[in-house]
């Protein structure tokens, strides 16, 4: 059994999206002792910035006339759809940056995309089981004063959902920035309480994600 799991927090060392995802990883491994978890951490090793332009454009260019850059990208893409194609599961943090969704995560998934085997008519990850970790720094909630401001959340839904076609479980930590940003520090109760929530959540997801059938 194989795991594929992407981090996309640029703080590694205080991130709480991988916090949650290691709760989720260690779920899944206690239901498969011994099995493989295979990682790509965008943040610290992220994908080029032109690769998905290069990869594009390649799809156009006769292959004799591909540049070194062109030929880079798709292999490049080959082995991150490979990644993904070859997982019984897989499980992506990603955390919202600036009310959107992380740079790193969307580079790595337009590049992934180009690939024909996920791509519109691709079916290679149809009902493949996957948890998405996904923390905000304040709370974006029906009824907050930012409602809608997250647009991360339910962009990465659509594609992973609707368009790779995953069975997907999403995991989702409020109020991050609480004890950091004193602007938020009237909400010290909640975010203890949303942070014990995502944290069972977590746990009940690396469970089912354990469990499923890939």
């Amino acid at each position: 059994m194989t795991l594929f799991r992407l981090d996309a927090s640029i703080m590694p060392a205080t991130s709480a999206s991988r916090a949650l995802g290691d709760l989720v990883e260690q779920e899944w491994l206690d239901a498969h002792p011994g099995s493989a978890v295979v990682r790509r951490d965008v943040a610290a090793d992220p994908i080029p910035s032109t690769a998905w332009t290069d990869a594009v454009t390649a799809g156009f260019t006769p292959a004799e006339l591909l540049t070194d850059a062109q030929r880079e990208a798709l292999a490049l893409r080959t082995r991150l759809a490979d990644e993904l194609i070859d997982a019984d599961a897989i499980l992506l943090t990603v955390p919202l940056y600036n009310y959107g969704v992380s740079q790193h995560a969307k580079l790595w998934f337009d590049l992934a995309y180009t690939d024909p085997r996920i791509d519109p008519q691709g079916t290679a990850l149809r009902g493949k089981p996957a948890t998405l970790v996904t923390v905000l720094g304040g709370n974006y909630d029906v009824g907050t004063p930012k409602e809608g401001w997250d647009h991360s959340t339910g962009w990465l839904r659509r594609v992973l959902e609707d368009v790779w076609g995953l069975d997907l479980t999403v995991v989702t930590r409020p109020f991050t920035l609480v004890g950091v940003n004193p602007a938020l520090d009237a909400f010290t109760d909640t975010a203890a309480q949303l942070r014990t929530a995502a944290e069972d959540a977590a746990r009940d997801a690396g469970r089912s994600l354990a469990a499923a059938k890939p």
